[in-house]
């Protein structure tokens, strides 16, 4: 059977049915007003239409990146794959583990074209899980030969973004110049260094997160601008542009970062401290109806699902790992994960999913993308450990 029968048939079948996992421990009290069967259905729900759908994208615009989207080692599969194995692994579900092991049998563990790229490098998060999943170090060999050339020759290019060559990226996204990088890459770096042992990926990974928060994250309003385009730049309102999923990127890619995080490291305190500043100010930015806005700091105008989704995972993170307050944050994220659901079709397409862009933009009822799913599973993932009452990883709780 090919990977795309599967994903098509048995394994979209079994997620809907909700029969691939074992039955869930006694439910505990409620910690956020949904209980976990829910959230657990509606996980399983979202993620039998995206695997029926890994084999014609022609519900994506051509106009919005459709090429992107098809390309198997790219970040938006990337981010939905990464998604994909924390739900499965929070579910115990063996369809989805299995539909990622096949996507990675299938890419023979490897990397696009190019060398040097945040976008590029998000894959291999993927890839260092199913090595652990499996046993197999040999399914490290690709990602380690990747990170060890660049250990080899680390850039020390600005990460200004504007300069670039006549055609191509810029100069500076041979490093994480911009905010999504803080997703896409470090995590993957951290936890090859977490699974392998080798400090080298964990101290390069530390560097350069921090060069990145330094040069984007506004100490004023503890967020970060997309990359340095926008730092001067200001919208309509004479506010700062802090774009939503720019930001949901970051907040849940230092979550991940925290997660693989040896718990004696010590930058670890200083992680921390900015995911809490973070936090603290996300939550002051939610919209009536549970969505975050486009633009954070100007009124909200529709749904959007992806920063949302990130920001709904990170802050349940955050109170499961007890770095957040469940009283202060619990309502916040309860009100997310409504909104999240709300923006559900009734065959499982996610909707109201920002286009594929750099900055806030419109965003409609069909617009729906791979990188939403997998904030959505993310959010599931957490989401579903406080509807059971307890915590995530056995920590305690504040």
């Amino acid at each position: 059977m090919t990977f795309k029968t599967l994903l098509k048939a048995a394994a979209a079948v079994a997620i809907l049915a909700g029969t691939a996992a074992p039955a869930l421990a006694a439910q505990k009290p409620a910690v956020v007003g949904v209980p976990s069967s829910a959230v657990d259905a509606a996980g399983r729900k979202v993620a039998a239409w995206q695997l029926a759908h890994m084999d014609n994208f022609d519900y994506v615009p051509v106009t919005a990146f459709r090429k992107d989207t098809e390309a198997p080692r790219d970040w938006i599969q990337a981010a939905f794959y990464i998604g994909l194995y924390t739900f499965a692994d929070a579910t115990r579900d063996p369809y989805l583990t299995s539909a990622i092991l096949k996507h990675g049998e299938a890419e023979q563990w490897g990397f696009d074209h190019r060398p040097r790229h945040a976008d590029a490098d998000a894959t291999g998060a993927v890839w260092v899980w199913a090595a652990g999943r499996t046993k197999d170090p040999g399914k490290l060999t690709p990602i380690r030969a990747r990170f060890d050339a660049v250990l080899a020759d680390p850039s020390e290019v600005s990460l200004d973004f504007e300069p670039k060559p006549a055609k191509g990226d810029p100069y500076c996204q041979v490093r994480w110049c911009w905010s999504d990088a803080i997703f896409m890459a470090p995590p993957a770096w951290v936890a090859l260094s977490k699974v392998s042992g080798d400090k080298r990926y964990l101290a390069h990974a530390d560097s350069e997160f921090w060069a990145t928060h330094d040069y984007l994250f506004d100490k004023a309003d503890h967020l970060y601008f997309r990359d340095s385009r926008f730092i001067k730049r200001r919208g309509d309102n004479g506010h700062k542009i802090f774009w939503g999923r720019g930001n949901g990127w970051a907040f849940a890619g230092i979550a991940r970062i925290l997660q693989d995080l040896p718990a004696n490291d010590p930058s670890r305190p200083r992680y921390e401290a900015v995911f809490k500043q973070m936090a603290a100010k996300i939550v002051t930015l939610q919209g009536e109806e549970g969505y975050w806005p486009v633009s954070l700091l100007e009124p909200q105008k529709t749904p959007e699902t992806s920063g949302t989704g990130f920001f709904v995972y990170g802050l349940a993170w955050g109170v499961n790992h007890g770095l957040l307050p469940r009283a202060k944050y619990g309502p916040a994220i309860d009100k997310g994960w409504k909104a999240l659901e709300g923006a559900l079709e009734p065959d499982g397409r996610l909707g109201w999913v920002q286009r594929v862009g750099v900055a806030p933009d419109q965003v409609g009822r069909d617009d729906t993308q791979l990188y939403g799913v997998g904030a959505f599973l993310l959010a599931a993932s957490e989401v579903r450990a406080l509807a059971q009452g307890s915590a995530s990883q056995g920590q305690a709780k504040r």
